[in-house]
Parts: structure tokens; C-alpha cells; sequence
């Protein structure tokens, strides 16, 4: 699923390419995921924002003489993407897709339709409760190693359960919570940790997703940035994916097991609970 890395550079393409632009009209797939794709007819692009795993299409249209705020919420699913195409396609698994006032289209597409359009309010997500609920971004400067710790310390779930909650902190998947786990020496199993260890391993998910930024994303099979090209993260992974492989680290083999129904990789001499 792509997570906050490959949501950013998703929205870096994206953004100078439709803002300014108006979307003439809107078509879906018959879905009710995808359905509010042509409530965003006749809006204009203020601008692309992200919210997590969310993209957040800023929209605006006079009306009556007075100004028509709405939101494009797209939320990837599993197998989603963005592009932009010059001309329209009988691609089947376009699920979405908004005529640009420049003769382009914006397409949205899905493989596995676990992907959703919404199209609110400003500021509405209660159609959308993990967005709704969602906690602060990782980069918040208001995100303080004390005010994480506190966050971590609300329940005795698994902290890797913890961190992909969304509720905790925004954008986290499977991927780069196995990631920073694997840098701040935690177990993924590990219920409870100290400040020290909240503050460190808040430090190593900062780290761990500017450099998944700066590689745009990961890629194993569908994820896409809107100029078709694959992310180069996958090549700079130290535990994701590598279980049975040597940890980086300490040369131990890395173990496998399920942590909140989500496979889970980690070392079992590094990371402790």
C-alpha cells in the first residue's frame, strides 16, 4: 500500500501539473468508492495537499456570485495511482478519471479497488473515519518526543499495531514502520517503551521517511508516480522484505512473524522489547 513517502511525491508531480487548471467533468467507475469523482465537475484546482496516506485536491467554483469551496479526497488503496494522460484509454482498471480545461485527463487508477474518492466539505472527513481520526504528520513541529511518548503510552496494543493505527502518527504503513522499528532497536511486539526509546524512534521514522522521500517512494509491483516512473527506495531498505536475510547490523538472520494480522519483519538480537 503506498504510504507517506510515495503519497508526497505523488503530490511534488502532481501538484504543478493540474493546479490552476479547471476540471471540465468527471466520470467513474459504477462504484459507490468512486462514484463522487463527478461531484468535482466544474470546480478549479486551488491545490494539492497530503494528509497521511490522503491526497487533498483543493477545489473552488463561483457560483451565484459567491465562492464554492470543496475538497477531492483520493485515497490509493493498495494498488492506486495518478497520472495524467493526453488523450482517453480503454485502460479497464481506471477507475476515475476528470477532464482538464487543457484538454488532459486526470485518471485515477486501481487494480484491487481498495482505493476511494470522496469529494467533501472543506475540512469534512466524517464520511472518512481513519482521516477523520487521523493523527499529527510525522514532520509537525508540534510533534514533540513528549507529547509521542504519551501518544504511545495510551493503550497496550503492540507498538508496531500502535504506529499503523493512523492515530498515533499520519502515514505509516507496514513498510516504513518495520523500517524504523528495525533503526531505533524497538520489537514490534514491545507494548510499552521508555522516553528515551519513544524519542528515538520518533527521530528514526523522520529520518527513515525523508529518505524514502528524497528516493520517491518504494515500488515491489503497482506503485507509480504520475510521470509512470518506479521509486528507488526499495534498493535502501535495511529490514522490510528481508526476512531469513542477514540483518545489516548485527549479521543475526531476520525472523518473520504476524503483529496485528500484518506481516512483520524484524532482528531478534537488535530490536528489543
Amino acid at each position: 500500500m503506498p504510504e507517506l513517502p510515495e503519497v508526497e511525491s505523488i503530490r511534488c508531480q502532481l501538484e504543478p501539473l493540474i493546479t490552476g487548471k479547471t476540471i471540465i467533468k468527471g466520470h467513474s467507475f459504477p462504484s459507490k468508492k468512486f462514484s463522487q469523482a463527478k461531484l468535482a465537475s466544474g470546480f478549479h484546482v486551488q491545490t494539492v495537499k497530503r494528509r497521511g496516506k490522503y491526497l487533498l485536491i483543493n477545489l473552488d467554483k463561483e457560483l451565484g456570485g459567491k465562492i464554492k469551496l470543496k475538497e477531492l479526497i483520493i485515497h490509493l488503496g493498495m494498488t492506486g495511482s495518478v497520472s495524467i494522460a493526453k488523450e482517453k484509454t480503454d485502460d479497464p482498471y481506471v477507475r476515475a478519471q476528470w477532464q482538464l480545461n487543457d484538454g488532459q485527463i486526470l485518471l485515477f487508477r486501481d487494480i484491487r479497488r481498495f482505493g476511494r474518492i470522496a469529494v467533501v466539505n472543506p475540512n469534512d472527513y466524517k464520511s472518512l473515519p481513519t482521516l477523520n481520526n487521523i493523527g499529527p504528520e510525522p514532520f509537525d513541529p508540534n510533534l514533540t518526543a513528549a507529547s509521542f511518548h504519551k501518544s504511545l503510552s495510551s493503550s497496550r496494543s503492540h507498538i508496531k499495531t500502535k504506529l499503523l493505527s493512523q492515530r498515533i502518527i499520519a502515514g505509516l504503513g507496514n513498510i516504513y514502520a518495520d523500517e524504523s522499528l528495525w533503526r531505533s532497536h524497538i520489537s514490534p511486539v514491545a507494548r510499552r517503551i521508555g522516553k528515551d526509546r519513544s524519542e528515538s524512534l520518533l527521530i528514526s521514522i523522520r529520518e527513515v521517511l525523508s529518505e524514502a522521500i528524497k528516493n520517491g517512494g518504494t515500488t515491489f509491483r503497482d506503485y507509480r508516480t504520475p510521470d509512470g516512473l518506479t521509486g528507488k527506495n526499495q534498493h535502501n531498505l535495511d529490514c522490510y522484505g528481508r526476512a531469513g536475510k542477514a540483518c545489516n547490523k548485527c549479521s543475526s538472520i531476520l525472523k518473520n512473524r504476524i503483529v496485528g494480522q500484518r506481516s512483520t519483519t524484524w532482528c531478534p538480537q537488535c530490536q528489543i522489547s
